[in-house]
């Protein structure tokens, strides 16, 4: 693949990704300050000030694991379909939770988007293993997101 080619690939995935990073931080914007400050949190809850870098470092590797697969070609498609799941999912989350202030309707969310985080890494294994293990953090990550966001729901019963 020519380096031209393969760096407007990059820059392709980096867009998606991050655009979609900046979707979910408009609906995010809205409420972290305001209405998340008033809900009951478990002890566990990270400072707020976490949440920007560790997403940051999550979107870059998702950006860097979906182009990596694309570069694998035309039978990446269906990998890459996954992905775009995956990642809607990942948007509507912060609808919900936080655009909808939803935490219980997030939470439906967030478990769907485990199972498509999981079912993005078994086909990017396939397709290009580097970029599974690009995944990792991410899935783990929203395993902690989930674990908090039922916890939220658990602290803040009708919210």
């Amino acid at each position: 693949m020519p380096v031209a080619q393969s760096v407007l690939g990059l820059a392709a995935a980096a867009a998606v990704v991050f655009g979609a990073a900046g979707i979910g931080g408009v609906a995010t914007a809205r409420s972290v300050g305001t209405w998340y400050q008033t809900l009951a949190k478990p002890s566990f809850n990270p400072p707020d000030a976490v949440f920007g870098p560790v997403w940051g470092i999550l979107y870059t590797l998702m950006a860097l694991a979906l182009w990596l697969v694309w570069r694998t070609g035309a039978g990446a498609t269906p990998a890459v379909v996954c992905f775009l799941v995956q990642l809607a999912l990942n948007v509507l989350w912060s609808l919900l939770f936080f655009g909808l202030r939803r935490p219980w309707l997030g939470l439906i969310d967030i478990v769907a988007l485990w199972a498509a985080i999981v079912a993005t890494i078994v086909v990017f294994a396939r397709a290009r293993p580097l970029a599974a293990w690009l995944l990792v953090p991410y899935l783990l990550w929203v395993s902690f997101a989930t674990v908090l966001n039922a916890a939220i729901v658990w602290l803040n019963p009708g919210g």
